[in-house]
């Protein structure tokens, strides 16, 4: 390396969270790691790739991220979610895959292009762009103790160069009709007016009963899963400051519980000891009974001991009866909330299209109105602007999906929303006041058009690990 540095709903409701897509419907299929072999990881373009070789790749991954190259991590570990596992699964995988199609397409980076890269990266970055020192002590002290060397940095910032290569391959045939930008835009940034019919399932549950022959088939479908709750039998002994000690303060009060936490330890160490018991101990200590480990409280410890387990045991139909009930009303509960909900969508879709107001014909439908606070499918109030952010209803988010697509007048199916069900009525759609501003405009389009990139890019991915036919090896 120093020898290089001298010599040289569909992707459109990505309007609603546009820097937020979530892509883990592209996803490798999940391995069973505990079925992997010792010495196997997985076979790929019909080879097999050793579990050596994937840790050695784990490496290059950690180093990646040391490295500062988040976006080539990000590009690589698409839909692993917060599991690490998974994680260095489709790293490893993607890597491959890489390394795979830019041979095939006869992508080969320079020396000058790759040394160019490493200059760039932001670990070497100094006040005044790349900083030599911080190179070598990288070098020094990342590299060899991980067994990594120069060359594996060379070796990301070509691989880094491959994927860009590719995405720019990619996105050559990715583009953004104005009309199709005009129209995301207005959708995104025009302030909308919405009302919502909320149901809920308790308005239903009270009027819903349930058999005894209902619970016995409950009972027979779900007895596995209906037991009485673990008990523990706990004993304990408290040393505690006194009266007097309690009033204590600053200095003096610390002394006095540091002096309770030596007594504690002792007490706990003697405990310890083989062939004693807590009756023993305590009485050694001249302490009434109390459990296994210590805790501090505001004015002394408690050791605890566990006494003893009542494990789990299966409910008898009797005992178990309330919980069914309660069960089968709240599941019947929702059926019915869902029925009524769709019936009075139905109700509101075939009055207005018989020429009746929408206010009428809510009326008429004799359900209760909330208004929701006007609002645009894209807020962007940040603290740059100097705003403060809005407070929204909690089930905004939901509101936002079910309107996004809406004409003024329209009702939207019936959906869930948390604990209750919602229909959404979008009453007027205003235009944005940045409806003409062409630099906001130009800057959504770009979004629109980069998201759509990525978006393009993820499925390619997808359908080249397909390709590559990737089996996981088995013990």
């Amino acid at each position: 390396m120093m020898k290089l540095l001298r010599k040289h709903r569909h992707w459109l409701m990505i309007v609603i969270a546009i820097l937020a897509i979530p892509f883990v419907f592209y996803f490798v299929q999940r391995p069973d790691y505990g079925a992997m072999r010792s010495d196997q990881f997985a076979r790929v373009y019909d080879r097999s790739v050793s579990m050596l070789e994937a840790q050695q790749t784990v490496r290059l991954f950690n180093l990646a991220q040391a490295l500062g190259m988040s976006d080539f991590v990000q590009s690589l570990t698409v839909g692993s979610g917060q599991n690490q596992n998974q994680t260095y699964v489709q790293f490893i995988l993607n890597l491959l895959v890489l390394r795979h199609e830019a041979a095939r397409l006869g992508i080969r980076p320079g020396s000058s292009e790759i040394a160019d890269v490493v200059r760039a990266l932001p670990a070497f970055q100094g006040e005044s762009g790349f900083d030599m020192k911080k190179f070598s002590d990288f070098v020094q002290n990342a590299l060899a103790p991980n067994g990594l060397a120069e060359e594996h940095i060379e070796q990301l910032a070509r691989d880094e160069l491959c994927l860009n290569q590719i995405k720019q391959l990619l996105a050559a045939g990715v583009s953004m009709p104005e009309a199709e930008i005009n129209a995301d835009y207005e959708r995104a940034y025009d302030k909308l007016y919405v009302s919502v019919i909320r149901l809920r399932p308790a308005d239903f549950a009270k009027d819903i009963t349930v058999s005894d022959e209902d619970a016995q088939k409950y009972y027979e479908a779900h007895n596995a899963e209906l037991k009485a709750d673990e008990k523990r039998k706990v004993e304990f002994v408290t040393l505690a400051l006194t009266d007097e000690q309690k009033k204590l303060a600053g200095k003096e009060r610390i002394e006095a519980l540091q002096e309770l936490s030596d007594r504690a330890n002792d007490f706990t160490q003697a405990l310890l000891e083989k062939g004693t018991d807590l009756k023993r101990v305590a009485a050694k200590f001249r302490l009434s009974i109390r459990t296994t480990s210590e805790t501090q409280v505001a004015d002394g410890f408690y050791i605890l001991h566990l006494a003893g387990i009542a494990e789990a045991r299966p409910l008898t139909i009797e005992e178990a009866k309330p919980k069914i009930v309660e069960a089968i009303k709240s599941s019947r509960a929702r059926e019915l909330m869902s029925t009524k909900g769709a019936e009075i969508v139905h109700q509101l879709r075939e009055a207005t299209k018989a020429g009746w107001p929408l206010g009428t014909a809510i009326q008429k439908a004799g359900v209760k109105v909330e208004t929701v606070p006007a609002f645009s499918l894209l807020d962007e109030t940040t603290e740059a602007q100097g705003k403060e952010p809005k407070k929204q209803p909690p089930d905004l988010t939901a509101i936002k999906d079910a309107v996004a697509y809406l004409n003024p007048g329209e009702v939207s199916d019936f959906f869930p929303s948390g604990d209750t069900g919602l229909i959404a009525v979008l009453e007027k759609r205003e235009p944005s006041p940045d409806a003409n501003d062409r630099e906001k405009k130009a800057a959504f389009g770009k979004r629109l058009l980069n998201n759509k990139q990525r978006i393009v890019f993820y499925e390619w991915l997808r359908d080249r690990q397909q390709a590559a036919n990737v089996q996981f090896a088995k013990g």
